[in-house]
């Protein structure tokens, strides 16, 4: 009868594990749990991290990793199935839209800083940057100081277009600065001369160079506003259980090779919708950060 007694408790007891260990679930894990969906925040313009091709689907390097964390999240879940709902987000409604819960991952070519670690995290970086100027061969635009008074154009709601400013008070440069509503529009006003210079992350100024109708008229200027700086996919501050989830997959992408093998697809081959190919190679610090994954937003880390 005690043995009887023991076995029932046992079965209550497992009974009820299930929908206790439910209940644990806390933050996105519990949202994407009980309605079944996850939604990405993708760019439509930040070629070759997050863009539309020419079916205006949503692609890109930092879409290949979000799918990765999609599939993590899928299996710590353990559901069937899980929907994948895509949200467009810009350099301006990024932040917001994170921090409101209309996008759980933002996947696009977001700078991981510490003044944006007070409102949102970042999982593992997956690429390295620094701010730089695109200018016209002809404009003999070779410094930062060369852009003393003139029209120089960056897209609002970035690092860059902060850098932009404070370098043109610090330096008294008198810049007249132009905010863009995102990269494509920034670029055609360098195109149709309504700006000097565009001041962008030096990545995706080459794959607007790379996709322009004269390429060789343009240079990327070798003097910088910034040290390197991290790309991470975006999630919501304080949740740590997914995050957990996030790092966890990243890191094993990273580390087990096929982060290489996802680099090289995007920025050494040729890619939708005009098979254009950056040939920008994997670097060193890259390479020593995908061996050691790291989320700091510090650029001294990443030397």
């Amino acid at each position: 009868m005690k043995r009887n007694a023991m076995i029932g408790y046992t079965l209550a007891a497992a009974l009820c594990a299930g929908p206790a260990m439910a209940q644990e679930l806390t933050g996105t894990l519990k949202k994407i749990k009980e309605t079944g969906a996850i939604t990405l925040g993708f760019r439509d313009s930040s070629v070759p991290f997050s863009y539309l091709d020419d079916s205006q689907k949503p692609v890109g390097y930092a879409m290949d990793i979000c799918y990765k964390i999609v599939d993590a999240v899928k299996k710590e879940l353990k559901l069937d199935k899980l929907e994948v709902k895509l949200n467009p987000v810009t350099s301006s409604t990024r932040i917001p839209l994170m921090a409101n819960g209309t996008v759980d991952l933002e996947c696009g070519s977001t700078t991981n800083n510490a003044e944006r670690q007070k409102q949102v995290w970042f999982t593992n970086t997956h690429f390295l940057t620094a701010s730089r100027f695109v200018s016209k061969k002809s404009s003999k635009i070779n410094s930062i100081e060369d852009l003393k008074g003139k029209p120089v154009v960056s897209t609002s709601g970035t690092t860059n277009i902060k850098q932009l400013t404070e370098a043109s008070a610090a330096r008294n440069l008198g810049i007249n600065i132009i905010p863009a509503k995102d990269h494509a529009e920034a670029f055609l006003m360098v195109e149709t001369d309504r700006a000097v210079a565009f001041v962008m992350d030096d990545i995706l100024l080459a794959s607007l160079v790379a996709g322009s109708k004269a390429p060789g008229d343009y240079v990327i200027s070798k003097d910088a506003f910034s040290k390197p700086e991290p790309y991470g996919i975006m999630l919501r501050k304080d949740d740590q259980a997914f995050k957990k989830v996030a790092d966890a997959a990243t890191a094993a992408v990273y580390t087990g090779g096929e982060g290489q093998k996802i680099y090289d697809k995007w920025f050494t081959q040729k890619i939708p919708p005009k098979g254009l190919n950056l040939n920008v190679p994997i670097d060193a610090k890259l390479k020593n950060q995908f061996a050691k994954p790291s989320d700091s937003p510090d650029p001294d880390s990443y030397k």
